[in-house]
């Protein structure tokens, strides 16, 4: 089955996941996958934690079993959309302009497609990898895991066993970049590391009283002040292996040189990438974000209480140092309380697994620069790696002829480019059947 189809057909099955345990679809998209791959000969299972929430496993056998097993996960929910703001039906998957539209068209319903297209083609073709391949498709990545990647983790460790590395979304896409000489660069970062996501409740208390009676033990200032304090707060730049990595190779391939040993001489590095340092810029600093408030009900009370919602970003090797800050700056008056606690990844970039990554890309692209990077949010790699499994981002895509990249991940028309799904597919073919 050719990826672009089967990419339009996932983007018609509406799962959107709305967040706080409100989703839709995520069941019919499931068993529409585990009904293609049983027809296939494989032997899939769907588990959830309810019936609506699904998510279908697969084992793929290799020739040789006592080789360590590769776990690929995809997810299958998306954000919601709002179709008034696109210019065609989020969920009409339609393939115009040489593109994929739709919603999940590149989060990430387009990995879930070159992942199918491949398990049919071997199925088709008589074909086994060389060791056991275990894919995942999953829901509710697009919250908090709770219902998918987290669940089946805790709940069906058994499906991973003997899995030893895993690859999912954000890596091996093609970025266009200029060398300082003019000439083009054609980029692949893969993902090997991640900030910890540290999702809390800030709450404040103080004395409630009449509005009109002001006291110094007010919840809604001490919130305040709390959340100047921890907003202004200027954070440390700190170089993880990964995003040194990532620094060094991308400067060295678009020919400037990188003083990495200043924090000044880091800004510059980072400035001058370009669109190469977008990810950069968020990954050599933790950071704390403020995003919901919640005080008071009328507006001539004092209330008892305060609160408010803050995203925590940690590097790698940093997260007992960055609660200690954010302790620091909450004061005494205002406590936290975890609403997700993810702690940070990293996988070794000098493993065989990234190699065999490095080396599939370059089969296709022989002008590729492959390069370790660290994400600056999350994906379903926070759950699987306390199995002791290392994780990367590798989700290929080759560079569209015509120079179309994909785009709307999240925001407005979301789409991906159809040559780039295609070689997409061969690319992740073959490092499926080499690796």
């Amino acid at each position: 089955m050719d990826p672009v189809d089967l990419c339009a057909e996932l983007i018609r099955f509406d799962t959107t996941n709305w967040g706080e345990g409100k989703s839709e679809g995520e069941r019919e998209a499931a068993e529409y996958l585990a009904g293609l791959l049983t027809s296939a000969g494989y032997e899939p299972v769907i588990l959830g934690p309810t019936p609506e929430r699904a998510s279908t496993v697969v084992r793929v056998p290799g020739l040789d079993r006592t080789l360590p097993a590769l776990l690929i996960h995809a997810h299958l929910d998306v954000v919601p959309a709002e179709p008034a703001q696109w210019s065609l039906d989020p969920f009409a998957g339609e393939i115009r302009d040489g593109y994929v539209w739709g919603r999940g068209a590149s989060d990430m319903k387009d990995m879930v497609a070159m992942t199918f297209s491949t398990l049919l083609r071997w199925a088709e073709d008589g074909v086994r990898p060389r060791r056991d391949v275990v894919v995942a498709f999953v829901a509710d990545e697009e919250d908090k895991g709770e219902y998918g990647a987290l669940w089946l983790a805790a709940e069906h460790p058994e499906l991973f066993d003997g899995v030893e590395a895993a690859i999912g979304e954000s890596g091996g896409v093609a970025q266009f970049l200029t060398a300082e000489d003019g000439s083009e660069v054609r980029l692949y970062p893969v993902a090997a590391a991640e900030r910890g996501t540290l999702h809390m409740r800030l709450t404040a208390t103080g004395t409630s009283g009449h509005g009109s009676r002001p006291n110094p033990d007010n919840a809604v200032t001490h919130l305040i002040g709390a959340l100047h304090r921890v907003s202004e707060y200027a954070w440390p730049i700190v170089l993880t292996p990964t995003v040194r990595a990532y620094l060094q190779q991308t400067t060295a391939a678009l020919g400037f040189p990188a003083d990495l040993t200043t924090d000044a001489g880091v800004e510059a590095a980072v400035d001058r990438l370009g669109d190469a340092g977008t990810v950069a810029r968020t990954t050599i600093r933790c950071s704390a974000t403020p995003t919901v408030l919640d005080a008071g009900y009328k507006v001539n009370v004092i209330p008892g209480t305060a609160s408010a919602d803050l995203d925590v970003r940690c590097l790698p090797g940093t997260e007992e140092e960055t609660l200690a800050v954010i302790d620091g700056l909450l004061g005494g008056r205002v406590t936290r309380t975890f609403l997700s606690h993810q702690p940070p990844v990293q996988a070794p970039v000098d493993s065989h697994w990234f190699d065999a990554m490095k080396a599939a890309l370059l089969r296709h692209d022989p002008a590729a620069v492959v390069v370790p990077r660290c994400m600056g949010g999350g994906t379903d790699a926070k759950a699987f790696a306390p199995l002791g499994i290392d994780c990367y981002g590798f989700s290929p895509q080759g560079a569209d002829p015509e120079g179309r990249t994909s785009d709307g991940v999240h925001g407005v028309d979301e789409r991906v480019p159809v040559e780039s799904l295609r070689s997409g597919q061969r690319i992740l073919q073959d490092f499926l059947e080499q690796v």
